[in-house]
């Protein structure tokens, strides 16, 4: 999350609140990766990670910093689908829609997922806490319907249980902002 007053191009690194310059966070990303055109996808990985996104200046900087032309970078960048150029939320919501999801009501915790937080399939919240996709499968068959919120299952959903656990989050994320100064 950017919390920078001056509107700088500045990264939050982590879960410290330390900002850095575009040129100087290019530096670093090229220089712990490496500038040969072989590591375009470990560049844009590294992007993604800090950024949770490929914002165009970065991708420009890193280009010239590696001497890597634009023109690669987002050739690989669009190829390869793990790669996003628009803000993702702090929290990604995958909602499974596997054929066991999908026959135990995956398509209702979908809907409680976009009336609770106001946003579709793809989108993010206006204040960058959650995005929301669906997914062909999780692997969690037999906890049908479930939902992955970063790296965490919840399973065996209902309406109450996901306003919930969409609750938790949104109480965890104001905490956090409030306690590193942003809004």
């Amino acid at each position: 999350m950017v919390c920078s007053a001056t509107g700088e191009h500045a990264v939050s690194l982590g879960e410290s609140s330390e900002t850095i310059p575009l040129a100087i966070e290019a530096r670093e990303i090229v220089k712990g990766i490496g500038s040969a055109p072989e590591y375009a996808i470990p560049l844009l990985q590294e992007i993604q990670r800090r950024r949770r996104y490929l914002p165009q200046d970065l991708v420009e900087a890193v280009s010239q910093e590696s001497h890597i032309p634009l023109s690669t970078l987002y050739g690989v960048a669009t190829f390869y689908s793990q790669f996003r150029f628009k803000p993702q939320g702090t929290y990604l919501i995958r909602v499974c829609q596997g054929t066991a999801c999908h026959v135990a009501g995956a398509a209702l915790a979908a809907a409680v997922i976009r009336q609770e937080l106001g946003i579709q399939e793809g989108e993010t919240t206006p204040d960058q806490r959650f995005s929301l996709e669906s997914v062909a499968c999780l692997g969690c068959c037999s906890l049908a319907p479930v939902l992955m919120i970063g790296e965490t299952i919840y399973a065996k959903l209902s309406a109450a249980k996901i306003k919930a656990v969409l609750q938790e989050y949104q109480g965890a994320a104001a905490a956090k902002e409030a306690a590193h100064g942003c809004s």
